[in-house]
């Protein structure tokens, strides 16, 4: 069906339907499917219409539509419809998503406390759809599967596998790799999977208005666990969540949740964190598909800000099952070269040079030659010492062995996050104000190990999330003991 005759068509079901004339009609900017859709203007009111070639998908749409209407949840009113010709038609929910209120709403960067609030509302709402909506809800329209089960995994891990891991050049073994996915995905076969999974829950599918909060684009939603959607939710690449706030809303949605059903919060978080990683290794599949081989730049812009979600994933979670052929390919995607040029898409090249030193507080603080004045001097006195174990006296923080033992602690994991949302706050805005210089040190009590080790970890966070010039020197470096 080409443009001409979508749009006459929609205008003559609209007029059958309602006895409307349509008196001029746009197209809606593409959105990362096949499915095309209008606004039709009438003398008095505005329309949605859609085209989709799939027919399957259509008639799955309409059935969760008027099924969520019939337990009273926010989503479009269907006005018509003409599956034949593979057509239909909404109500107008006008054209602020979620994403687009929470970049006109995102001051200088912060989340502040009335995008929490709508988070918040988005949620509870998510829960009605997920436990209400899922209730006598007919199963056999989904398409094409009618539960996340162990085939829709391995169809998500391998749209990962081909078209991001294949077309950035990233190298593994395939039969180890597949050996990994089935571990994986036997393990996320586990969970309770009784409840409406929506399966692209992000903030471009969620509409704002009139202070309520609607879903769209949930015609690809099935039967499945309530992990999947709120990872989505919370993990949406573009939205850069910071992890803090993540965390504070996760907790909020299980305390919801728990006033349902019995939540275990230990157990729901450990599997929770699984399927934020199964979730970004199929969003990645689809800035791959969509950037890499059909050439839409505007998802190679979303690589960025995953390989960060996936970079703090890998630092701060520990995934209760071995797969170290896939977990040594994400690193793989962590530190491409091939991926940090996508960096310059999202955060143009910077001025700003950050110079980070590690220091024994025994010797003297660095001095600032740049005339800036210094920076931020952070103290790891606190953190555990490996220096006082013999078998690692003649080791630095450069050395695998102490970074080991170090990446191990949950103090050291909550200091470098508390580092990192203090001196990104900086960063970002030296950027904005085109500042030149920035100094960052760490200080523990040899200059060795922790400041050591807490200074490269700094390092390489900025090396992948900015284009920006760091130097980095370790002060005490002739004291070591090797």
């Amino acid at each position: 069906m080409n443009n001409q005759s979508s749009e006459q068509k929609l205008k003559g079901l609209l007029l059958k339907a309602t006895s409307l004339e349509v008196t001029n009609i746009q197209e809606l900017p593409p959105s990362g499917s096949y499915r095309r859709y209008f606004r039709l203007f009438t003398e008095n009111e505005t329309f949605i219409g859609a085209f989709n070639p799939d027919p399957k998908e259509n008639l799955a749409f309409i059935h969760f539509t008027k099924h969520f209407i019939s337990c009273s949840l926010n989503v479009p009113e269907i006005i018509a419809e003409d599956i034949d010709n593979h057509i239909y038609i909404l109500s107008d929910l006008g054209d602020t998503t979620l994403f687009s209120f929470l970049e006109s709403n995102r001051i200088k960067g912060e989340f502040s406390d009335e995008i929490v609030s709508v988070y918040r509302k988005v949620l509870d709402d998510l829960i009605e759809f997920q436990i209400k909506g899922g209730k006598e809800l007919d199963y056999s329209f989904c398409y094409p599967r009618s539960s996340f089960d162990k085939q829709s995994m391995m169809w998500d891990l391998n749209y990962f596998k081909y078209y991001f891991l294949k077309l950035a050049k990233i190298p593994f073994d395939e039969q180890k790799l597949e050996d990994d996915f089935e571990v994986f995905v036997n393990y996320l076969s586990q969970a309770e999977s009784n409840y409406f999974l929506y399966r692209d829950f992000q903030s471009r599918n969620i509409m704002l208005k009139e202070d309520e909060v609607f879903f769209i684009d949930y015609q690809g939603g099935r039967k499945g666990p309530l992990y999947y959607d709120v990872a989505s939710l919370l993990y949406d690449a573009k939205a850069n969540i910071p992890q803090n706030k993540r965390e504070e809303l996760l907790d909020y949605y299980i305390n919801k949740v728990n006033n349902i059903i019995p939540v275990n919060e230990k157990e729901f978080k450990g599997m929770y964190y699984c399927f934020v990683l199964i979730r970004i290794m199929q969003a990645m599949g689809a800035y791959g598909f969509r950037g890499f081989y059909e050439k839409k730049e505007h998802f190679l812009k979303s690589i960025p800000f995953a390989l960060q979600n996936l970079d703090w994933l890998l630092e701060n979670v520990e995934i209760p099952i071995k797969i170290p052929t896939l977990t040594t390919v994400l690193k793989s995607l962590i530190s491409s070269e091939e991926l940090k040029k996508y960096n310059d898409k999202v955060f143009p090249e910077s001025s700003l040079c950050i110079k980070i030193n590690s220091f024994s507080f025994l010797k003297e603080f660095p001095e600032d030659k740049s005339g800036n004045g210094g920076g931020f001097v952070f103290d790891c006195r606190a953190l555990p010492n490996p220096g006082r174990y013999s078998e690692y006296e003649n080791y630095s923080g450069l050395d695998s062995k102490v970074a080991d033992f170090l990446n191990k602690d949950e103090e050291v994991k909550h200091f470098l996050q508390n580092v990192i949302k203090i001196t990104e706050q900086s960063v970002e805005k030296y950027i904005s104000r085109n500042f030149n210089n920035l100094q960052i040190s760490f200080g523990c009590t040899g200059g060795q190990h922790r400041s050591v080790f807490c200074a490269e970890k700094l390092k390489a966070h900025f090396q992948s999330k900015y284009n920006l010039k760091i130097e980095i020197e370790h002060t005490n470096k002739i004291n070591w003991k090797r």
